[in-house]
């Protein structure tokens, strides 16, 4: 991190400075080197001894955790020469994230969000990791409802910014998908005079200083294990992962930095991640989030991927739908049954719809349940997809499947 002096953290909360500079920040004790500053956010007010026993240069315990950060924040991202990349949408944030770092880091030095630190903590510390030498800051930027992702641009001051997608997401604050378009064009609006917007080819944008990038449907072009987007290759072959890597190309032109040939995307856990089942079966683990469009790009994901295995999905609740919610869920069980799933197991009150979509299959209340019904469900050689939003936890029923602990 660019240090700070200590002075600067002065009227935040009760510090405890033994330093007179931080050179890094954590909000876990555990992750505590000498020299960080540890924030107590939460609980942490517990855990601050530890802090101090690990080497923490100062403690503070804030008065307002979040506006702490991101005073914090804003002060080491004042300091930097990085170019900072904003990424929202209501689907594909993180892969696009963990495509641009890709593409980025054989010709410049980049940081790039860590898993989904993508909120009012997770931006701050991004920004904290700002070293002298960083030359592109990749951040995620979620939302969930109106104001969210401009107080997250006052921090981070993104030059560029990418919106993947809009859908159906968080409809419980912003009502419709008009909302949600309002809210993720937020970083539309915060970028610079001069900066790049990169955006679906409809989005509207009203602004004419600034670079407008509209990104087409874009297509995979199967090149065996691999896939060839924009002329680069990469190591993935799902379809919707093309649009992410195009609006990733987009910004990577936008930075002026080179296109490699090709490039191994290391991906963030439980989006998909691809694993051997018993009797040659396949598991697609997207455990991590859901939403109704991207539930249906999963299951077309799985009827490309299952070839003549039997399809098998493990289906759980899509959080934060609103009055919507049911009528999402049974649509997703149509798309289920239209693309030729077997059987669907529904996992939550919500994921009931699912079988009213005409799809084969049983219902459970929780992933416990499910836990027990999996050996009945899933037979040696099938194809299995396991995706859900993220508060119904399955991806314990991947690990089940996989014998290998979900954490």
């Amino acid at each position: 991190m660019i240090p700070l002096e200590t002075g600067l953290l002065e009227g935040l909360g009760r510090l405890d400075a033994r330093a007179d500079r931080v050179t890094g920040v954590q909000v876990d004790s555990r992750r505590i080197v000498p020299g960080d500053l540890f924030v107590a956010v939460g609980r942490g007010s517990e855990y601050v001894e530890d802090a101090l026993r690990q080497g923490a240069a100062a403690t503070l315990v804030p008065d307002d955790a979040f506006a702490a950060l991101g005073r914090i924040g804003r002060a080491v991202r004042d300091r930097s020469s990085a170019r900072v990349v904003g990424i929202t949408g209501s689907m594909g944030k993180t892969s696009t994230k963990d495509i641009l770092a890709a593409l980025c880091a054989p010709s410049a030095r980049t940081i790039a969000a860590e898993a989904s630190y993508n909120n009012e903590i997770g931006v701050p510390l991004t920004l904290c990791r700002l070293e002298p030498d960083i030359e592109v800051c990749i951040l995620e930027l979620a939302m969930r409802g109106f104001g969210q992702i401009a107080h997250l641009c006052e921090i981070a001051q993104p030059e560029v910014g990418i919106i993947t997608n809009v859908g159906p997401v968080h409809l419980e604050l912003v009502d419709s998908v008009d909302g949600v378009r309002r809210a993720k064009g937020e970083l539309i609006t915060a970028l610079p005079p001069g900066g790049t917007a990169i955006v679906p080819f409809d989005f509207p944008v009203d602004r004419d200083d600034i670079d407008v990038v509209r990104v087409a449907p874009e297509s995979v072009q199967p090149a065996g294990e691999r896939a060839l987007v924009g002329g680069v290759s990469f190591n993935f072959t799902a379809r919707h992962q093309a649009q992410n890597a195009a609006a990733a190309l987009a910004a990577l032109d936008a930075l002026g930095l080179p296109r490699p040939k090709s490039v191994e995307v290391d991906f963030s856990r439980w989006r998909g991640e691809e694993g051997e089942l018993p009797g040659g079966g396949l598991l697609i683990n997207d455990a991590y989030n859901a939403n109704p469009v991207s539930m249906r790009a999963a299951l077309a994901y799985l009827a490309e991927r299952a070839e003549d295995r039997r399809r098998v999905a493990i289906l759980g609740d899509m959080a934060e739908l609103g009055r919507t919610g049911p009528d999402y869920h049974r649509e997703v069980g149509e798309a289920a049954a239209e693309l030729g799933v077997d059987e669907l197991l529904a996992v939550g009150d919500l994921a009931r719809g699912y079988l009213e979509g005409g799809v084969s299959g049983r219902w459970v209340a929780n992933v416990h349940d499910a836990l027990r019904q999996v050996d009945d469900v899933v037979r040696p050689g099938d194809a299995v997809l396991v995706k859900a939003s993220r508060a119904v936890g399955l991806e314990a029923v991947a690990a089940a499947l996989t014998k290998v602990p979900a954490a």
